[in-house]
């Protein structure tokens, strides 16, 4: 056989095996997608919480940047955004204004991507609303990054910090801007909120909300560092998944055994201020 032919054989069964490693690795893909969607299907099928855990710190939760808390923000760190008159103190640290408060505080841990924090504001929305006008529940929102770390993307992080450039605006355009986010979501794998165009787009249906300091705030990333930092203490405090709900501290949401309803917690807030 000649030097060229066995070249040629050579270079032949060399192409062969980089096809079968393509197919291979096509295969592997495929496969890995499948159990991403079964996954998916399970929590539909059953109707369940939908929440999502965090396996690690993602890239979106490493400190770094200049970490710039939006106006009205408490707590430690004053990583927290609060909605409604103060009240109990609750993870997030003491009320920071005397006076007549709320006798109930709802934590929140959410991600703008979450199906599953969509679940819970969509059921829950009015409730809370309802409770925070009658001056009986105050909200304590603590905004995470987790599906930019679990599916890729950037939309977590921009919407969080475009909830966090309409909390400068005052806390009344933060609770608008806030709802309307979840009513716009997107299913998780689609990473519109990554599109600061389509965040101030959706900002416009807030009146008096888009004002060139707003546009700047959400083109810059201004709280990008804030997202981050608040991200990060969430991926090591204990809770693993959005949303996570607490009332007074404590879990409220997310327990098949104890499925909270909004009467259940309107109840739970009553016996508070009577306590």
């Amino acid at each position: 056989m000649s030097q060229r032919n066995r070249e040629g054989k050579r270079g032949a069964r060399e192409r062969l095996r980089e096809q079968r490693e393509r197919e291979r690795a096509r295969a592997k893909r495929k496969r890995t997608l499948g159990v991403l969607g079964a996954v998916v299907a399970v929590f539909a099928a059953a109707g369940a919480v939908g929440m999502y855990a965090s396996t690690s710190a993602d890239d979106s939760g490493k400190s770094g940047g200049s970490v710039v808390p939006p106006r009205g923000a408490v707590g430690k760190g004053r990583l927290v955004i609060p909605s409604g008159k103060a009240g109990k103190p609750g993870k997030a640290g003491k009320p920071e204004k005397p006076g007549k408060a709320a006798p109930a505080t709802l934590t929140v841990y959410e991600d703008f991507r979450c199906p599953g924090c969509k679940q819970f504001e969509d059921v829950f929305r009015t409730t809370v609303h309802e409770l925070q006008d009658d001056g009986r529940l105050r909200v304590e929102y603590h905004l995470v990054t987790i599906i930019d770390g679990n599916l890729g993307g950037t939309g977590s992080l921009r919407a969080a910090n475009a909830a966090a450039c309409a909390q400068d605006r005052g806390a009344g355009a933060f609770r608008a801007y806030h709802d309307v986010l979840y009513r716009h979501q997107a299913e998780e794998t689609r990473d519109v909120y990554a599109d600061n165009d389509r965040l101030i787009k959706l900002a416009d249906t807030v009146p008096g909300l888009v004002t060139p300091a707003f546009r700047k705030c959400v083109e810059d990333g201004r709280h990008d560092g804030w997202v981050r930092k608040s991200n990060d203490v969430f991926a090591h405090s204990g809770y693993a998944a959005t949303p996570t709900v607490l009332l007074d501290g404590k879990s409220v949401y997310g327990d098949p055994d104890k499925p909270l309803s909004p009467n259940k917690l309107k109840r739970m807030v009553l016996a508070a201020a009577r306590d």
